[in-house]
């Protein structure tokens, strides 16, 4: 008799409805929301507020004014030599500053990674807080120090009672390329920084034991280890410097013409604007090669 009950709450128990059970109701299907439909409205936000003035630069750019839709515009400025200069300046300066920055910043991130000494872990969080600075900030820093009546000019007229003091070079292109290798050190810092907290010590330890000097150590076990963060942040300063435009214009270069510029010009100054579309597909065409290289850059780093 007992175990006909046991039996009976087994069977009960399992799953299947015992005598005189009646079902219940099904549970209610939710129907969910296709994943596509939470993807309009940032797709909306975008279009609105890149593509489509993106687009409206592009129409423009074949847009003469005598109206219709031309090639012109890009064959005028295409062989103007004004334009030509500005893509030679804005190359050799975007590269000279990026070699600049990728040495300066692989030296400074090995005396902060490896060189103890007072305040180091303030200077590394400093650099977090030096890529927020508005590049124009950097500008007025190096007038104040270099500039016409800045700190270093007025101390050598003081000294030898000259007229004028030397240093005038930052008007000129290598004024800018100066201000750049300043600004945008730190951004080839930040991902050396990162790739040398996850070094392992113990290499350094068995290569100083078999009697490796620091530029051996350097050359055969850290930089191998530092090099996909070089890419990563040289390709990233590469496409920043190409579209610069404080630095150039708060230097008062007046002689230094980039891309960024030539836009500017022809915009504002001469309201050329075919041609300063032009000019600004074409530096848009550049940047976002360089950047989609920066991207596979960054995804082989990890970064």
């Amino acid at each position: 008799m007992a175990s006909a009950v046991l039996d009976r709450k087994r069977t009960t128990g399992s799953g299947q409805p015992g005598p005189g059970h009646l079902p219940g109701p099904a549970p209610a299907r939710t129907r969910s929301v296709p994943a596509w439909v939470w993807a309009l409205p940032p797709v909306a936000v975008l279009a609105l507020a890149f593509l489509y003035p993106l687009a409206l630069v592009v129409q423009q750019s074949v847009t003469p004014d005598e109206g219709g839709v031309s090639l012109d515009p890009y064959a005028d400025v295409f062989a103007s030599e004004v334009f030509r200069d500005a893509l030679t300046t804005t190359v050799w300066l975007a590269v000279g500053s990026t070699v600049g920055c990728l040495v300066l910043g692989f030296v400074l991130a090995l005396v902060i990674a490896f060189v103890p000494f007072p305040g180091g872990k303030a200077v590394a969080r400093f650099i977090d807080v030096f890529l927020s600075f508005p590049s124009f900030l950097i500008t007025l820093a190096l007038l104040f120090i270099y500039g016409s009546v800045g700190m270093a000019n007025g101390l050598w007229t003081d000294v030898t009672g000259a007229a004028e003091g030397p240093f005038h070079f930052l008007t000129t292109p290598w004024g800018v390329l100066l201000a750049e290798i300043t600004y945008f050190t730190p951004f080839v810092m930040r991902p050396l920084l990162a790739a040398f907290s996850q070094l392992d010590t113990g290499q350094l330890e068995v290569a100083s034991s078999l009697g490796a000097g620091p530029v051996r150590m350097i050359r055969q076990v850290i930089l191998p280890e530092a090099l996909p963060a070089l890419a990563a942040g040289g390709s990233l300063v590469l496409v920043m410097c190409l579209n610069e435009f404080g630095i150039v214009l708060f230097t008062g270069a007046k002689d230094v013409t980039t891309l960024p510029m030539l836009v500017y010009s022809k915009a504002i100054l001469e309201s050329d604007y075919p041609a300063a579309c032009v000019v600004a597909v074409v530096n848009i065409a550049i940047s976002v090669g360089l950047y989609s290289l920066y991207r596979v850059v960054s995804r082989r780093a990890g970064a």
